[in-house]
């Protein structure tokens, strides 16, 4: 059994309530136990992921938040660094599932992250056990 650290970005609490339940549904479903850290934003997740690996008390790591273009081009920036960031981090060898959700508006975030419907919560720790398991079969 394995400790999955789930790491939310709680900008929008009643969407990432959303996300962490279908997070948990997946990693309970899969066996494994996990825990929650939470952080300001998106852009401190990969930083958080980074500083909870040191400990090696976690096989992988899911990172949620959700990011609503608003007028500006700070919505491109916390987008694409936050990926990127979390990218790095997996091909360092970490076992993370990226479910921070980028969208246009509030309804397109509530139909991507409930469990009933887009389930992206689900899908982002599904991804990290996937990789965890490909790392156990191949000894990393």
């Amino acid at each position: 059994m394995a400790t999955i650290l789930i790491a939310e970005a709680r900008f929008y609490p009643h969407l990432n309530d959303m996300l962490l339940a279908g997070a948990r549904a997946a990693i309970e479903a899969a066996g494994h136990r996990h825990e929650t850290l939470t952080v300001p934003g998106a852009l401190e997740l990969p930083a958080a992921i980074s500083l909870a690996a040191r400990s090696g008390r976690f096989c992988a790591f899911v990172a949620l938040g959700v990011v609503i273009r608003g007028e500006t081009f700070h919505f491109e920036v916390v987008a694409q660094e936050s990926a990127r960031a979390l990218m790095n981090l997996t091909l360092d060898g970490f076992a993370i599932g990226n479910g921070i959700l980028t969208v246009e508006n509030e309804a397109q975030g509530t139909v991507r992250a409930d469990p009933a419907q887009g389930d992206k919560g689900g899908d982002a720790a599904r991804a990290a056990l996937a990789l965890y398991e490909l790392g156990e079969r191949y000894g990393t």
